[in-house]
């Protein structure tokens, strides 16, 4: 009978342990995320916007260069260039929970826009080729309507990357593919940071 009470009391602590464990396939998942983000370090490629819409029409018929231009063991930093716009760097870093993708915007003198450094923060693991994350609370304060903004990036190695936005609630939809086949020449530095 005491053997039996014993084996009850450590199936329960182990339980219990494993509940306030972080689940093995959320770090794998994000790791495996991360390493194909890595792996696109220094290299530039172009894209295309899929199903444009009217709000997009700064996008239209200028040429779109996504450069993987920094990378740490933190952070991973990709300029995103409309033509001779090079105002967008997207930055994803890895948070004690995480990924966190944020949108830095400067002007042409190297200056902070007044809208720049939102995003937000995965909620789940994702998979291994594609990470969602969800508007946090400095986005709300910034851009209201965009409190319910959900920004994605895919990597299908060797194939294609993808970086997308969808406004949950809205028909707002945006989404740039860029071809992983044909790398393209590294463009300028983004605006605000030197070669």
């Amino acid at each position: 009978m005491r053997i039996r009470s014993m084996l009850v009391i450590c199936c329960a602590a182990l339980a219990a342990c494993r509940a306030s464990a972080p689940a093995a396939g959320t770090a794998n998942e994000q790791d495996a995320f991360w390493a194909s983000l890595q792996r696109l370090c220094g290299r530039a490629y172009a894209g295309t916007v899929i199903a444009p819409t009217a709000a997009d029409s700064a996008f239209t018929g200028k040429p779109l260069v996504m450069h993987v231009r920094q990378c740490s063991p933190g952070e991973v930093r990709i300029p995103f260039h409309v033509g001779e716009d090079r105002s967008r760097t997207w930055i994803v870093t890895r948070t004690g929970d995480g990924l966190r993708l944020k949108h830095d915007h400067r002007h042409a003198d190297g200056t902070e826009d007044a809208i720049t450094q939102y995003g937000g923060d995965t909620r789940d693991a994702g998979t291994g080729s594609r990470q969602e994350f969800y508007a946090d609370a400095h986005t709300a304060s910034l851009i209201p309507a965009a409190v319910t903004n959900v920004w994605t990036m895919e990597v299908i190695p060797g194939e294609r990357f993808a970086y997308a936005l969808r406004r949950e609630g809205t028909d707002r939809r945006f989404r740039v593919e860029f071809d992983l086949t044909r790398p393209v020449p590294p463009p300028p530095a983004p605006w605000g940071h030197s070669d």
